[in-house]
């Protein structure tokens, strides 16, 4: 896939060599100030468009889990 440079998929992507070179992986984050966010990887650009599938499923049920517990 083409290289992204962001920091988000620099962590995704180094959390993935490091789980024994994964082909996707998929970090969600929350920071001190409450927001809610996520990074996502693959190693092909359809494995990484896929993650970010998965990713934006997770996120949202994270998302409706955290405001459940308002």
């Amino acid at each position: 896939m083409a290289w992204n440079p962001s920091p988000q998929v620099a962590v995704a992507r180094d959390a993935a060599q490091r789980l024994g070179n994964a082909k996707q992986c998929i970090v969600i984050y929350l920071t001190d100030a409450g927001q809610i966010g996520y990074a996502s990887y693959g190693r092909t650009k359809q494995l990484c468009d896929e993650a970010k599938g998965i990713a934006d499923a997770a996120l949202e049920g994270a998302t409706d889990y955290l405001e459940s517990r308002l």
